[in-house]
C-alpha cells in the first residue's frame, strides 16, 4: 500500500523530469547544429635566412693604460677634464720640475767643461803626433798625450749621458697621453706628492675600435669546423667572418663587426673556446659613442650560407610532451596534427626545418579551440600579425555562434 504523501511527491517531480529531458535534448541538438569553429590561418613565410647562434659577452678596450709618473715630485697642474676624450700626446699633468731643471743646468755645465778638456787634449795629442814624426818627443810623453785624449773623450760621453738623463727627468715632469681614447677621473689633486712608478694618477682606454669577448661552446666549434672542411663555411684565414652585436637596450643587433681572434685551445673546465669580435665605434655628431668597455652584449654569429626557409610565428607552435607541433588546415577544412622541427628565430618568426610544406594553411590563432580531425572555418590572416591583449589574436565569431553561447550560459 503506497503512502499518499509519496504519490503526491511523484506527481510534483514528473513535470520537472520531463522539462529536464527536453532541455537536454535541446542542448544536444544545439551542439550538433553549431557552426564550425573559426580560426585564423596563414601560409608560412618563405625567406632566405642564415643560420646563426647567439652568445653573451663583454666589451673590452683594445688598449688600456694606467697613467703613472716616471719621476717623483709635487703635482703642479692637472690639464684635462674628467671623462673627456684625449688624443695621443695630449698634456695631462705637470709635475714641479724646478729641481730637475737645476740638475739639468749642472750637468750641462759639466758637459761644457768636459768638452773643453777634450778639445785641449785633442790639441795636445795632435802636437805630440807632429813631434813624434820628428823624433822630438819620447814614447812615454806621446802615450801620455794619447791617454789624456781618450780620457777627455770618455768624460765628454759620460757628461753627455748625464745631461740626457736629466733632460729626460725634465721631460717626464710633463705627463702626456700615450694613446688616444677616453680618460677616467683624476685620482690625485694638485699639490700632492707623486712617487715615481708607484702613484696611480688616472687610466685611459681606447674606444675605437672596441673588442667583444665571448665563449663558444664545443658543439658549435665542431659544427663550424665540419662546415669549413665541407666547403660550406669560410675559415678565418680565408676571409672575414661577420658578426653582429646588440646591447641590453637594443631590440635587434645593430652593430656589425668581424671575428679577428680565436683562442688556440678549448677550456676543458667549461668546454668552450674564447673568441673575439672587432667592432668599429666612431664618434657620432651628437652624444657619446655607442660602445664602451665593460658593457654586457648579445652576440650573433652566422654559421652557414643563406638558405630558403619556411617561417611561422611562435604563437602557432604547440607543445605535446616536449614535441613541437603545428595545426594545419587541409583542403577539407579539417585540422591536421603536424609534428615539426624548429630552428632559430629570424625577424620575430621561427624557422621550421622539418614537417611543413610551402603554401600550407597554418593555424596561427585559435589553437586552444580545435582538435585534430575537427572541421573548422578558416579565415585568412597574416603570419606577422600581432596577438590581442589576451595573448592570442581573437578569431572572428559569427553572430549565430555568439547567440548560441549566450543561450547556453543562461540556460535558455
Amino acid at each position: 500500500m503506497s503512502h499518499p504523501l509519496s504519490r503526491s511527491a511523484w506527481l510534483l517531480l514528473l513535470p520537472v523530469m520531463v522539462a529536464s529531458s527536453g532541455c537536454g535534448q535541446t542542448q544536444a541538438e544545439s551542439s550538433q547544429n553549431a557552426p564550425p569553429t573559426t580560426v585564423i590561418v596563414s601560409p608560412p613565410v618563405e625567406e632566405s635566412v642564415t643560420d646563426f647562434v647567439d652568445y653573451t659577452g663583454r666589451t673590452e678596450a683594445v688598449e688600456t693604460v694606467e697613467i703613472r709618473s716616471r719621476v717623483s715630485g709635487f703635482l703642479d697642474k692637472v690639464l684635462f677634464q674628467d671623462g673627456n676624450d684625449v688624443t695621443q700626446g695630449a698634456n695631462l699633468y705637470q709635475i714641479d720640475d724646478r729641481e730637475y731643471q737645476a740638475d739639468l743646468a749642472v750637468v750641462t755645465g759639466d758637459l761644457t767643461s768636459a768638452e773643453a778638456r777634450a778639445e785641449k787634449a785633442k790639441t795636445d795629442f795632435e802636437r805630440a803626433l807632429g813631434l813624434k814624426k820628428n823624433r822630438a818627443i819620447s814614447d812615454e810623453d806621446f802615450d801620455r798625450a794619447f791617454s789624456s785624449k781618450l780620457e777627455a773623450e770618455a768624460a765628454v760621453a759620460s757628461a753627455s749621458a748625464a745631461k740626457a738623463r736629466k733632460q729626460l727627468d725634465v721631460e717626464f715632469s710633463k705627463i702626456t697621453s700615450p694613446i688616444a681614447g677616453r680618460i677616467s677621473r683624476n685620482l690625485i689633486s694638485a699639490g700632492n706628492l707623486v712617487t715615481a712608478d708607484n702613484t696611480l694618477l688616472t687610466t685611459i682606454v681606447s674606444v675605437d675600435p672596441i673588442y667583444v669577448y665571448f665563449d663558444v661552446d664545443e658543439r658549435t666549434i665542431l659544427n663550424i669546423q665540419r662546415g669549413v672542411r665541407e666547403g660550406r663555411l669560410k675559415s678565418r684565414v680565408q676571409g672575414e667572418i661577420p658578426i653582429l652585436l646588440g646591447l641590453a637596450t637594443d631590440q635587434d643587433y645593430p652593430y656589425e663587426g668581424v671575428i679577428d681572434f680565436i683562442d688556440n685551445r678549448v677550456d676543458p673546465r667549461t668546454g668552450t673556446i674564447r673568441v673575439r669580435g672587432n667592432f668599429p665605434n666612431p664618434k657620432p655628431e651628437v652624444g657619446q659613442r655607442a660602445l664602451s668597455p665593460g658593457l654586457f652584449s648579445r652576440v650573433r654569429v652566422p654559421v652557414g650560407e643563406p638558405t630558403r626557409s619556411l617561417l611561422v610565428t611562435d604563437r602557432a607552435v604547440g607543445t605535446d610532451l616536449g614535441r613541437k607541433f603545428l595545426y594545419v588546415v587541409n583542403d577539407s577544412n579539417e585540422v591536421v596534427f603536424r609534428p615539426v622541427e624548429l630552428g632559430a628565430r629570424h625577424d620575430g618568426l621561427r624557422v621550421v626545418s622539418l614537417g611543413l610544406n610551402p603554401g600550407e594553411r597554418v593555424v596561427i590563432d585559435g589553437l586552444q579551440r580545435v582538435r585534430p580531425g575537427s572541421v573548422v572555418a578558416p579565415k585568412p590572416g597574416e603570419m606577422r600579425s600581432r596577438p590581442s591583449r589576451s595573448g592570442a589574436a581573437k578569431p572572428v565569431v559569427p553572430d549565430s555562434e555568439t547567440d548560441a553561447d549566450e543561450r547556453a550560459k543562461t540556460g535558455e
